[in-house]
């Protein structure tokens, strides 16, 4: 095993040149592949739609095709799971990545091509593997095997030719027969549909394994995690599996986590690396130990724009490109992907740590926000505070969401906070004094908001029962996977479902 932990380690450095060659020349790879998609989708129904056999410029490009989301490419897509093909992208399109979206609907259906698949996940999966080996020349990761907490799929009900599920189901059941032989548990475990019952499963499967890495969402993994030590009677993960040595995680923020896991794996060699990956694409990673940015990769097969965050919710949003954005400024990121995304908002806000070469951080939701009074809160003003918030007062949080209490008679707005603690603070009070002040360092619009308490009142801190959010969506349907407990939000839907769940929970 030494041996073919050495060759492996090896083959995956190799590809750091080319990682480097786009480093070096980040301008002319974008452009290189906004004119290779736009000629492959030429004769395509929206190809022609937009004639794109006469775009030659990105400025042409910008101006032809209109910024889309997910309800404006629906209708497209719909057709595409009902077995239709070149449409949006010309190569057969049978696999798509469901995922709890923020539109209008209950789940989103990305389309995942071929192309998709090959040059833009796998490639971002073996990118991971390449970056750590580079940065950890004396790993043995590969020495034991890489625990994946995947989702589910099922056959679609528009198409016996289309299937769907979580992305990273849809991944798996794609993945080359090579890496079978480097991951666990089986995949008749990892694709289970009930969470409660692969989580047991994978439990069994994996307790005597040699795990040397883990893939997941945070919630997810901790879940696992807990439910390992509680079978096991073991005190923490380093016990279980000594030669544990990375976390890849994402999909949530780490650092109301980072606390937990430390606990949970006091492994002085355990390394924790950040990935940017969505349905609709692999879009970064912790290209650095220790950092807390990701390398923005350019050359997956996606084109990118940004809009500036003064111009999200506009009919026609201006676009900048890769060399027009400046460091530390918020902006929305538009893709153009091998997979028939076009110009595609996916939701995300960024803001770029340094442009040379491109890092970036997740800020937050085009959607989740509170700005109920002008304050602006974005998820990583929000993240910061309760950092700090914990650190100060040495409590724990396993999950959280927040949202606006409106005006009512002579009392003024505030935001309220329903937290479920791992590890409660001695005092609320001085919790929620931290968390407003540290906001109010964060973010100006929100300091002018809480002067004097004219606008704003102190913060509402509101401590919930253990396992309320994970009761809640299972109450939903929404147990594993890609689903995310909303952290913000601009009007009381979830935190009035939350609350009414609760006191429904304890009356029956």
């Amino acid at each position: 095993m030494p041996i073919f932990n050495s060759i492996l380690s090896w083959l995956m450095k190799q590809r750091i040149h080319q990682i480097e060659l786009f480093i070096k020349y980040p301008h002319e790879m974008q452009e290189d592949w906004r004119r290779r998609l736009v000629e492959t989708a030429m004769h395509t129904e929206w190809g022609k739609k937009y004639a794109y056999s006469s775009i030659k410029t990105p400025e042409e490009f910008r101006e032809r095709v209109p910024v889309q989301n997910y309800d404006s490419l629906k209708p497209y897509i719909n057709r595409l799971m009902k077995g239709e093909q070149n449409l949006l992208w010309p190569t057969d399109i049978r696999w798509f990545a469901k995922s709890s979206g923020t539109t209008s609907d209950k789940s989103k259906f990305i389309p995942v091509s071929e192309e998709a698949m090959e040059e833009c996940h796998f490639k971002g999966g073996k990118d991971v593997l390449s970056v750590y080996c580079s940065n950890n020349p004396g790993t043995e990761i590969f020495d034991g095997k890489g625990l994946t907490m995947g989702g589910s799929h099922q056959i679609s009900a528009f198409s016996e030719d289309s299937f769907y599920g979580d992305l990273s189901a849809v991944l798996l059941s794609n993945l080359p027969l090579w890496a079978h032989f480097i991951r666990t548990p089986d995949l008749s475990i990892t694709l289970m549909d009930d969470w409660e019952e692969k989580i047991e499963k994978i439990a069994e499967a994996t307790a005597s394994e040699n795990v040397t890495s883990i893939s997941g969402v945070p919630t997810w993994t901790m879940v696992l995690i807990n439910h390992l030590l509680e079978k096991t009677g073991k005190k923490n993960l380093s016990q279980i599996w000594p030669n544990l040595e990375l976390f890849i995680h994402g999909g949530v923020n780490f650092t109301p986590y980072r606390e937990q896991f430390r606990n949970l794996i006091p492994s002085g060699k355990i390394k924790y690396l950040e990935t940017y990956n969505a349905s609709e694409g692999f879009f970064g990673i912790q290209d650095r130990n220790e950092s807390d940015d990701m390398l923005l990769m350019l050359d997956y097969g996606i084109y990118y724009e940004f809009i500036p965050m003064e111009e999200i919710g506009k009919e026609y949003p201006a676009t900048l490109s890769l060399a027009e954005v400046k460091a530390d400024k918020n902006y929305a990121m538009v893709i153009s992907t091998n997979a028939g995304l076009w110009r595609y908002i996916i939701g995300d806000t960024i803001k770029f740590t340094s442009l040379s070469p491109f890092r970036i951080k997740i800020t937050g939701r085009t959607r989740h926000f509170i700005n109920a009074f002008g304050e602006e809160l974005i998820i990583e003003n929000a993240e910061n505070a309760l950092g700090i918030a914990c650190e100060k007062t040495r409590a724990a949080i396993k999950e959280y969401t927040a949202a606006p209490v409106y005006s009512s008679g002579k009392s003024s707005g505030a935001h309220e906070w329903l937290i479920e603690f791992d590890q409660p603070p001695d005092s609320l009070e001085y919790f929620a004094e931290v968390l407003d002040n540290a906001l109010k360092a964060a973010n100006s619009d929100y300091e002018a908001k809480r002067y004097k308490n004219i606008v704003l009142r102190p913060p509402l801190i509101r401590p919930l029962p253990a396992g309320t959010f994970y009761n809640w969506l299972k109450s939903r349907g929404r147990i594993g996977g890609q689903n995310k407990v909303p952290r913000l939000s601009n009007d009381r839907q979830y935190a009035d479902e939350i609350l009414s769940f609760i006191n429904f929970t304890h009356t029956s």
